[in-house]
C-alpha cells in the first residue's frame, strides 16, 4: 500500500468519506446525521465514535507513527491488519470477548466495530473504585480459550503454522515491545522517564545484574517461544466494562508467543492497581475494602485460567502435541494429566516473569499508567511506584519458587505496608 493512498479521518471528513460504505449505512442511516467525535487517548491511534438516533459505531484508524511521541516515530499502518485479524479470531474462539467487527479496509488502515456505550475503560474504573462482577471470570476463560485455542495444543499444525507466519510480520510492534518492555527500562534509555524522587531504587534495579538477566531470559522466551497467538498487549487499559460486562479490544500487537505472556501481564496491572488506591482514596485508608476486592478478582482471574485450560485440556487436545494416541487411547490417562500439570507450572513460572518485568517498564520505560501518573502527590506516587518496582524484582527472579496466586496476592499485600524510599 502506498502511503499517498492513505489519508488519516478527522471528524469533519469522515461522514463523507464512509457514508458510502454498505454496512454503515444500514446500522446508522444516511451520513448527513452522523454525529462523529474523536476520542482515541492511547498511544498509537485515531479513535471515533459514530452515532446517529439509529446506533453508533467506532472507527479506528491507524497513524503512520507512534501517536505518543509525534512524526520523528515512523510506524506502518499494517498494524490495522493485525489487529483485524486478531480481533475476528479471539471472537471464534472466545464469542462474545471482543467487538464485533462490521468492516476492515486495509488500505485506509481502519476497521468499523461495535459500540460499546454501555462499557468504560477497565483502567478508569480501577481508579474510580468501581466494581464489577464476574470481572476474574471472565478475563480467565478469556486468556485460556484464546491462548489455548491459538496453539498446537488444539489446532491443526498446518493452519497454525500459516498463522504463525501471518502474524511474524508484525515486526515493528513486536520491536516495541522487546526494547520497551524488555530492554530500556534497566538502561538509560532516551525515551525513559520516571518519578524524579525514585532515583535511588532505579539505580539499585539498573545495577542488579541478576534482574536485568531475568529480564531478557524473558525477553528470549518472548521472542523465540511461539506458542501461541497473544493479544501481545493485554492490561486493563484494553478491556472495556460494564456492570456484569467484560470485552477485550486493541490487539494490534497480536503475535505468537509464550502463553504466559499475556496472563502475566494482565494481572500486573491488577496488582498495581492494587498499589496505586493509597492515592486515589479520599482519606487513608478509604480504598482498603477495594484493594481487597482487585486481589480477589487477581486469584479468581488465575484459578478460572487454570480450570478452563484444564477443561480444554482435557476436551479440545485435538493439536499435535500430548496426542491421546500417546495417553488415554493407550490407557495413561495419568501421563496426560501429569503432562497438564507440567505445562500450566511452565505457564506459571512464565507469567509470574513477565508479570514482573510489565511493573518495570510501566514506571521507567515511556509508556505509563493512569493510576500512578495521575497521583498528585509526588512523595504518595513515588511510594507506590517504588513498591511496585520491587514487587516486580521479587516476582522476576522468584518466579520459579512462588507456586501460587495465594503467594503474590499475600506478597502484594506486604509490599504495600513497605517503604523503599
Amino acid at each position: 500500500m502506498a502511503i499517498a493512498e492513505y489519508q488519516a479521518l478527522t471528524p469533519q471528513t469522515l461522514p463523507q468519506r464512509l457514508g458510502g460504505v454498505a454496512v454503515l449505512r444500514d446500522r446508522l442511516g444516511d451520513a448527513a446525521g452522523w454525529q462523529v467525535r474523536e476520542v482515541g487517548d492511547g498511544n498509537l491511534n485515531l479513535v471515533f465514535i459514530v452515532q446517529s438516533p439509529l446506533g453508533g459505531v467506532v472507527v479506528k484508524q491507524a497513524l503512520p507513527y507512534v501517536r505518543l511521541v509525534g512524526e520523528s516515530w515512523p510506524l506502518p499502518l499494517r498494524r490495522s491488519f493485525f489487529e483485524y485479524n486478531a480481533l475476528i479470531r479471539h471472537q471464534a474462539r472466545d464469542p462474545g470477548s471482543v467487538p464485533e467487527v462490521y468492516h476492515f479496509d486495509e488500505a485506509q488502515a481502519l476497521v468499523v466495530m461495535e459500540y460499546l456505550g454501555q462499557h468504560v475503560i477497565l483502567r478508569q474504573s480501577l481508579m474510580a473504585g468501581r466494581r464489577h462482577e464476574g470481572l476474574g471470570q471472565m478475563l480467565g476463560r478469556f486468556c485460556a480459550r484464546t491462548l489455548f485455542r491459538g496453539s498446537d495444543l488444539s489446532m491443526k499444525a498446518a493452519a497454525r503454522k500459516q498463522d504463525l507466519a501471518l502474524f511474524a510480520a508484525n515486526i515493528e510492534l513486536c520491536d516495541i515491545t522487546e526494547s520497551l518492555v524488555f530492554t530500556d527500562p534497566y538502561f538509560d534509555a532516551a525515551l525513559n522517564r520516571y518519578t524524579p524522587q525514585l532515583a535511588p531504587v532505579v539505580a539499585r534495579l539498573r545495577a542488579d545484574v541478576d534482574l536485568k538477566i531475568a529480564a531478557q531470559h524473558l525477553k528470549m522466551a518472548f521472542a523465540n517461544n511461539a506458542e501461541t497467538l497473544l493479544h501481545g498487549d493485554l492490561h486493563t487499559g484494553s478491556v472495556m466494562v460494564s456492570d456484569s460486562e467484560a470485552r477485550v479490544i486493541d490487539p494490534e500487537f497480536a503475535t505468537y508467543g509464550p502463553i504466559g505472556f499475556d496472563v502475566g501481564m494482565l494481572i500486573s496491572n491488577f496488582l498495581m492497581a492494587y498499589l496505586a488506591q493509597p492515592g486515589h482514596g479520599e482519606a487513608p485508608g478509604a480504598r482498603a475494602g477495594y484493594q481487597d476486592w482487585i486481589l480477589a478478582e487477581v486469584e479468581t482471574l488465575w484459578q478460572t485460567f487454570e480450570a478452563e485450560f484444564t477443561h480444554l485440556w482435557r476436551t479440545e487436545r485435538s493439536g499435535m502435541l500430548y496426542p491421546a494416541t500417546l495417553f488415554e487411547d493407550q490407557g495413561h490417562g495419568y501421563g496426560a494429566e501429569q503432562a497438564r500439570l507440567e505445562r500450566l507450572a511452565a505457564i506459571w513460572r512464565d507469567a509470574l516473569g513477565f508479570c514482573g518485568i510489565e511493573m518495570h517498564r510501566r514506571i521507567l520505560g515511556l509508556a505509563h499508567i493512569a493510576e500512578f501518573d495521575r497521583i498528585g502527590d509526588d512523595a504518595t506516587r513515588a511510594r507506590a511506584e517504588a513498591q511496585a518496582l520491587m514487587l516486580g524484582r521479587t516476582l522476576a527472579l522468584a518466579r520459579g519458587q512462588i507456586t501460587g496466586i495465594g503467594q503474590v496476592t499475600a506478597l502484594t499485600r506486604a509490599t504495600g505496608n513497605e517503604d523503599f524510599l
